[in-house]
């Protein structure tokens, strides 16, 4: 990789069956979450740009390496977390380590020292000679993630690094992932289904749907472009909607108003129902969340999909 590489992959109209035409540039540094329900191509995208299943039309450019042209240059440049577990169930964590090190053409112990540092990036060193099948989910991913750093990539690819891990093993995987992005500059590109995630995590989401890119930005601006803030008003009886001038989303005796601005929309609301004589018995300022984005997208719910 040369120094200075301003884009760390770059996408044209790259596609197979499931994804059906992506255009997409990274640059450095960046931490990227793709986002979408389960069977949007997702993971399928991962596999192309990281040479496990070549595209059926397009290029792309990933850390300097065309795709189709030089694969082994990819992979000697970026790492690569799947979903299943990388590392064999019966051999220890370390020698997995070291092994993973001798592939990428490290002298032994210079994949030794490499496997400690490792281990120890990402507080394994206590499990060193533990087998995974002796692991709890959240150790294994970070064993996982270890394995994809062996070689010192610029680039890391994780392909739903928290998905079936309890609350607490999801947080402490992301402790190591912002660590890893924070203390060694990485680049990260990372799938998920969990809005939270994409939402607070992430500096960039992209969000896929059906093998297509429907929306790219921060979180915030998608929000803000694609959704927009929400008042819910609660009245005293369903017979006050026809007391309402303007057209809301009325569901029973609940009342849902798109605005730019929730907070200082609210008492403006409030006024004027109070002086159409309309009673409010509850009120609630609500900011879009990431599901909201794709139902103005796609009139559905990634929550819904991903159950």
């Amino acid at each position: 990789m040369t120094a200075g590489l301003v884009r760390h992959f770059r996408m044209k109209k790259t596609k197979v069956e499931a994804v059906r035409g992506v255009d997409m540039d990274i640059g450095d540094g960046e931490l990227v979450a793709l986002l979408g329900p389960n069977g949007a191509g997702k993971s399928t995208l991962f596999r192309m740009l990281t040479t496990l299943l070549p595209p059926t039309a397009g290029t792309a450019t990933v850390a300097g390496c065309d795709i189709t042209r030089d694969p082994d240059g990819v992979r000697a440049r970026i790492g690569y977390v799947g979903q299943n577990h990388s590392a064999g169930e019966n051999f220890r964590v370390r020698d997995e380590l070291v092994t993973q090190g001798r592939s990428h053409g490290m002298t032994r112990a210079g994949a030794a020292r490499r496997a400690d540092e490792v281990l120890d990036l990402l507080s394994l060193t206590p499990l060193a000679n533990r087998t995974p099948n002796t692991l709890s989910g959240g150790q294994r991913r970070r064993v996982d993630i270890a394995m994809g750093l062996v070689h010192r990539p610029a680039l890391l690819f994780l392909d739903e690094p928290s998905t079936g891990l309890d609350p607490h093993s999801r947080a402490e995987i992301w402790d190591h992932i912002l660590r890893l992005r924070r203390e060694l500059a990485m680049t990260l590109v990372l799938s998920t289904h969990y809005l939270e995630e994409a939402d607070r995590m992430a500096e960039r989401v992209v969000i896929i749907d059906h093998g297509r890119i429907i929306a790219d930005g921060t979180a915030d601006r998608l929000r803000k472009d694609l959704a927009g803030d929400r008042i819910v008003l609660t009245l005293d009886n369903r017979a006050d909607m026809a007391r309402i001038a303007e057209p809301f989303d009325a569901h029973g005796d609940t009342v849902h108003i798109r605005v730019p601005d929730a907070a200082t929309a609210l008492p403006r609301h409030l006024r004027a129902l109070d002086a159409a004589g309309v009673k409010v018995v509850a009120a609630q300022a609500l900011q879009p969340t990431l599901d909201d984005v794709f139902l103005a997208l796609t009139g559905r719910r990634i929550e819904q999909e991903a159950a």
